[in-house]
């Protein structure tokens, strides 16, 4: 197995920040006025702990270096354009630090920052169910159109789970080990190129979420059918609209009906947030492509990084799997019931 060089973006090539719990405490402590007890939380590039005490629990966030400080500054910048927008929205909500800013600048250079922790379960450990995947994609046809009109310098940064990029990952194929999985790669990535890449430029473009994926998503214990929170805005970026629905359909595939849940989750979106007819010609082969870019990325960063490989390749079973499933169907009846499923509004006499 070769371990290229991918142009995956800075921080997707370097390990996370590992400050000791006690100097974050302490950090906490003196910039934030928080304390409590803290508990470390799994992430691919930052360094994140929960920390729960007297003034409620928290997300404190260490930032890792490589990707700068404009990233994260957009972050929070985007949490408070949500909140004003859409006030119901399930998102965590910034919290200033003592001297009134959003972050702090750590000595090392790491930018800090704090979040407002969320209850609920994580989608990927709950009961799965249609009327779930609906609520699912309303929720974020909700998100994407509080999103709208936000921009700031930081949303044309490049990321390679950006799947307007998929093109980029040929030089990753090597690296996927599983046979089936690597001809199922290619196969994508050859569609993308011919069909989908050519016609990107012309979408609609805004600042989205860009990774609603089973681990990003709460659920109500007690009615799993309801979201309860929306987490991980670390792959924002200003890239094609429907992207962003693509990556949320990738992990809604029912495998025993592909098609149906394929198109049933875009109608849920297109009755909030409608999509316009270039949009849905590209939605099936944008889905494949957040496929083959989770199971690209994790096979490489898992070659790399073998002592966070369980993490990393959280994902990469049922991305394989919902590949085999949409390589069952043909492009064509999948856009006749996406015509169906997602009619155009009539045109204005």
């Amino acid at each position: 197995m070769t371990i290229t060089t991918p142009p995956l973006g800075g921080s997707l090539d370097t390990l996370p920040p590992a400050f000791a719990p006690d100097h974050v405490a302490e950090l906490a402590a003196r910039h934030w006025g928080l304390t409590g007890a803290l508990s470390p939380l799994t992430s691919e590039r930052d360094q994140n702990h929960r920390l729960t005490g007297p003034q409620g629990s928290f997300v404190v966030k260490i930032a890792n270096l490589a990707e700068g400080h404009g990233v994260q500054r957009m972050q929070n910048r985007a949490l408070r354009h949500i909140a004003a927008r859409d006030a119901g929205l399930p998102v965590p909500r910034v919290v200033a630090a003592v001297a009134g800013q959003d972050d702090v600048i750590l000595p090392e250079g790491h930018l800090m920052r704090v979040l407002t922790w969320l209850d609920g379960t994580p989608l990927h450990a709950a009961p799965q169910s249609a009327a779930q995947s609906v609520a699912l994609a309303a929720m974020l046809a909700r998100l994407t159109r509080a999103l709208e009109g936000f921009s700031d310098p930081a949303a044309d940064h490049i990321l390679q789970w950006d799947i307007k990029n998929a093109a980029q990952l040929s030089v990753l194929l090597d690296d996927i080990a599983d046979d089936r999985a690597r001809e199922l790669c290619a196969d994508v990535l050859e569609r993308f190129a011919g069909r989908v890449a050519p016609k990107l430029a012309a979408m609609p473009w805004q600042v989205v979420h860009s990774d609603m994926n089973p681990h990003n998503v709460l659920v109500d214990p007690a009615e799993p059918a309801r979201i309860a929170g929306i987490l991980d805005f670390g792959d924002m970026v200003r890239t094609p609209r429907i992207c962003d629905l693509a990556v949320a359909a990738a992990y809604r595939i029912d495998r025993a009906n592909p098609l149906g849940s394929l198109t049933a989750f875009a109608a849920a979106y297109h009755a909030v947030n409608p999509l316009n007819a270039a949009e849905l010609s590209v939605y099936f082969d944008l889905v494949a492509a957040r496929m083959v870019t989770t199971i690209a990325i994790a096979s490489w960063r898992a070659a790399k990084y073998p002592e966070n490989a369980a993490y990393i390749l959280r994902n990469f079973p049922s991305a394989r799997s919902g590949l085999e499933s949409l390589a069952s169907l043909r492009v064509e009846e999948v856009d006749a019931a996406l015509t169906r499923a997602c009619p155009m509004p009539a045109p204005t006499p």
